[in-house]
């Protein structure tokens, strides 16, 4: 789309010829961000049009109870140290954010009072700025206000190094957070930032309770287990790994909200039971992430109590592979950049893996309605998706670039090298369809001369954030391992920093980053800075593409299936909308049921 052709959308728009969200999902597919489209309406004097609200209720609770199940059990609930969604969901109940992300990829306000633009003079047009003004009426549950000073605070707590905060990237092109007045607090960034909404995601912790364990203690804060924000509920009871209680917060920001009285949060069990227990008992009323079988899945909707809800997202089933040596241990740690993976480190051999993956038949007899086969990391948005990527099943072509390598079969058909057998362990998180993927992988690795051990890990285990645990994705003590990784908004800066260098997890930050594979290129580190600065969105798009190419084309990673968020949801609940760009919970305070 040139020039010409823009200015023309925008006229189509304020004339009414063209919505809104049409124009939104066009300027989508050429890589601008929802935000960044609603800009440029905004800045040609196109009144936004907000999506009809729900009916507002009259009071402030008297719902009764909200019953959730995540299958996932969340272990710990301060947001800086959630490794994955189901932490990150159990404490987003009680910690928000300044914003939230809409289905359609849009801003909405939380604790912010309103969303940046040029045209207010909130927003710097060269992306070197953004000022935030605070809602002003928003308490710690404990009472305490909720200040600039709150936000200021969460930046000098996640980005210092000592503090080994999961979120530490989101401020790493932060220069500086200005406290202008109580309520209004201005970013500046190192360079041009076209991303100038992330650190704006992050749920928020109280300057007043946790300052005071900044930095190397910042674990040791019974705050993490006993949290208090500024959400619609307040924790009352957590057992790790197992529940949670919360209670309504009688003075919630937003009028009237929430509808609940309690929150009862029930983890652990298996996807199959957790659907079963909300749309065929209706003992439950929300269950997250129902990763089941789609045969089953068509089974249990026939249950009448609920149904599967499908949302679009960014999430990507796949496969890692350690760069690193799992067994070896150097200076305290294993999997250190110091030990470099003894067979993984062969390239034929990880492109034998690649061909062995049969995304096809992974898709067909487990995941159907709930994802499409990939070779891309960066499925959505669509103009991001890489069009250079190709994914392929073929033992014989996988026989064929290992007898290249060397790598010769033996009596028993296990294929060794230089007295090494070609043996790997690949792991991931006790669950049906993953059991059932690893098994599809492995009949095919076996034919091709290649032993895979199998190991299904607890999933609060495999997903937390212990550094004492070895058995945790940021350990990473094994060959391979297999998860799924949620794009968190629209724009892939944050999602491909997973493989950036100074990403990889050691003992000296508690093995609190994301780049779990050890992978390091200086190619690639210097592709995600241009995209960090730059502002035109065609050009950034390219190198977001040459850095998902990198990583599937030198099989960093395997992809294998685009995942669609799946949840089952009560027959009763109303307004519970779902976004595959932000968490489950994220509009919690809306729900509600019918009486």
């Amino acid at each position: 789309m040139d020039e010409h052709a823009l200015r023309e959308a925008v006229a189509d728009v304020k004339a009414g010829r063209l919505g809104r969200r049409a124009f939104v999902r066009a300027l989508a597919a050429l890589g601008v961000t929802a935000p960044l489209a609603l800009e440029m309406l905004s800045a040609a004097g196109v009144a936004a049009q907000p999506k009809a609200p729900a009916p507002a209720p009259a009071r402030r609770g008297g719902g009764g109870a909200l019953r959730l199940l995540w299958w996932q059990a969340p272990t710990l609930l301060n947001p800086h140290f959630a490794p994955g969604t189901k932490d990150s969901d159990a404490s987003r109940v009680v910690h928000e954010p300044l914003v939230s992300i809409d289905p359609d990829g849009n801003l909405l306000p939380v604790l912010a009072a309103g969303i940046p633009s040029v045209e207010a003079g909130t927003l710097d047009r060269g992306g070197r700025w953004v000022l935030w003004r605070l809602e002003k009426n928003v308490a710690w549950h404990d009472g305490t206000p909720f200040t600039a000073a709150d936000v200021v605070f969460n930046w000098e707590y996640a980005a210092d190094p000592a503090t080994a905060a999961v979120t530490h990237g989101n401020y790493r092109d932060v220069a500086r957070m200005e406290r202008i007045d109580d309520h209004a607090v201005k970013v500046v960034f190192k360079d041009p930032s076209p991303f100038w909404y992330r650190t704006a995601l992050d749920q928020q912790i109280p300057a007043h309770l946790h300052r005071r364990w900044k930095g190397q203690r910042a674990r040791e804060a019974p705050e993490n287990l006993k949290p208090v924000g500024t959400g619609p509920y307040r924790l009352v009871e957590f057992r790790p790994g197992d529940t949670a209680r919360y209670d309504i917060n009688a003075k919630y920001h937003v009028a009237n909200r929430p509808f609940f009285d309690h929150v009862d949060l029930k983890g652990g069990g298996d996807a199959v039971s957790a659907a079963r227990a909300v749309v065929q008992t209706g003992e439950f009323d929300f269950a997250w992430n129902i990763q089941v079988e789609d045969d089953m899945l068509r089974r249990l909707e026939r249950g009448g109590k609920g149904r599967i809800d499908f949302v679009p997202s960014g999430s990507v089933e796949f496969i890692q592979l350690n760069q690193t040596d799992p067994l070896r241990e150097v200076d305290g740690e294993r999997s250190s950049v110091k030990a470099p993976h003894p067979i993984l480190t062969d390239a034929n051999v990880a492109a034998a893996l690649r061909l062995l993956v049969d995304r096809q038949a992974v898709h067909e007899q487990i995941y159907g309605r709930q994802g499409t086969p990939t070779g891309n990391m960066i499925n959505m948005p669509a103009r991001y998706r890489s069009p250079n990527t190709r994914w392929e099943f073929s033992v014989e072509r996988a026989g064929q670039l290992l007898d290249e390598a060397g790598w010769t079969r033996g009596k028993d058909g296990i294929r060794a090298k230089g007295g090494r057998r070609l043996r790997l362990v690949y792991q991931t998180s006790t669950n049906a369809p993953r059991q059932k993927t690893q098994a599809i992988v492995k009949q095919a690795a076996t034919r091709a001369g290649i032993e895979l051990e199998l190991r299904a890990i607890t999933p609060s285990v495999f997903f937390s954030s212990d550094p004492g645990n070895q058995d945790t994705i940021g350990r990473f003590t094994a060959d391979l391992q297999m998860f799924t990784q949620q794009m968190g908004a629209p724009d892939p800066q944050g999602f491909m920093e997973q493989f950036c260098s100074w990403e990889v997890p050691s003992k000296a930050n508690h093995w609190s980053r994301n780049n779990h594979t050890r992978w390091r290129s200086a190619e690639f580190d210097a592709l995600w800075n241009a995209a960090e600065r730059e502002m035109d969105p065609v050009v950034r798009a390219r190198h977001f593409i040459k850095m998902n190419d990198l990583v599937v084309q030198q099989v960093v990673v395997i992809p294998i299936i685009w995942r669609n968020l799946v949840q089952a949801v009560g027959a009763r609940l109303r307004n519970v909308e779902i976004s595959g760009w932000d968490s489950n919970l994220s509009r919690v305070a809306y729900w509600s049921r019918e009486r």
